[in-house]
């Protein structure tokens, strides 16, 4: 152990070069020695290793078993070094790293997925970590570490002065129905021609719920009675496929299920009047500092706000 640990990069280099030109003066012009300091060097590792790397003749030096094994892991070990160069490089210039980031369902789609998409199509060798889930969950996990940044609200019990918070773009509500639903053509409607449907919303207390409540109560309407709770979209799909159920989603989504390519295409009511939901941030940690990777995806959210 004494000896590995003795062996600095330069000794390695010297080592190969003595062992791939068979001459203890070139070897020492190609790692930057003098001669004597080479001589004096090759010395000290032969006498730590235990006995002599290379067998001296007139034509030059060969390894002897010794130095070839020497030479075999001197090769390995300063390929690792360069690796490790390379590497830290690529994370200093945010080339590469890791990020993790959080988003609440609408913003996801439509504002953190494309930003995602551009980065690794110039970066490929950053790997992104995408979790959706309610601000709540997101913004606890941004206190503990968890997230470089969230796209999502500022829930209660929050000090803003804690964080970054940069405003995103504002969700708006969508009421997808199945293609053959009953109201699927009809334009412009009020939302008192929607009480009589089933519907299929997110827990009480979630923004899209809260918007959805609010709106219908702003024109002195009852709230929709016949509900079935669930943030899950597959429960949504599954409803959407075989009933006249209603379902307010993000716009982002609503769009995604009726004109993408996922197999879906369900429809979007036409309503009179919009419905919006509080807006969300860009929340960092304001006492963290971001990897560059991280800034790279930063970044590119901010371009597409």
């Amino acid at each position: 152990m004494s000896f590995a640990k003795r062996l600095k990069p330069n000794h390695l280099q010297l080592i190969l070069r003595i062992a791939e030109t068979g001459q203890l003066q070139r070897a020492a012009a190609m790692t930057g020695m003098s001669q004597p300091a080479a001589s004096r060097v090759l010395a000290e590792i032969e006498a730590q290793a235990g006995g002599p790397l290379f067998a001296r003749h007139a034509k030059g030096m060969v390894q002897t078993e010794l130095g070839a094994i020497c030479t075999q892991h001197a090769k390995v070990i300063l390929e690792e070094f360069d690796a490790l160069e390379t590497e830290a490089v690529r994370l200093a210039t945010g080339e590469a790293g890791r990020v993790r980031v959080g988003a609440v369902t609408g913003p996801a789609v439509g504002l953190l997925m494309p930003a995602v998409r551009q980065v690794k199509a110039e970066t490929p060798d950053i790997e992104v970590t995408v979790e959706v889930g309610p601000s709540t969950e997101l913004v606890r996990g941004l206190v503990e570490g968890r997230f470089d940044f969230v796209v999502s609200r500022l829930p209660p019990g929050y000090d803003s002065r804690d964080f970054r918070m940069h405003p995103a773009r504002s969700e708006q509500v969508s009421l997808v129905v199945r293609p053959g639903h009953p109201l699927a053509s009809r334009p412009a409607m009020g939302l008192a021609d929607l009480l009589g449907f089933e519907w299929v919303i997110q827990e009480i207390g979630s923004p899209i719920r809260v918007a959805l409540e609010a709106a219908f109560l702003e024109q002195g309407l009852p709230t929709p009675r016949n509900v079935t709770n669930s943030s899950s979209l597959l429960v949504v799909l599954t409803l959407l496929e075989s009933t006249d159920t209603i379902a307010p989603l993000s716009r982002e989504v609503a769009q995604l299920l009726a004109h993408g390519n996922i197999g879906a295409k369900l429809g979007i009511l036409d309503l009179a009047e919009p419905i919006s939901v509080s807006p969300c941030f860009v929340i960092q940690n304001r006492f963290g500092k971001p990897i560059r990777a991280s800034e790279r995806v930063l970044n590119a959210v901010f371009k597409n706000l």
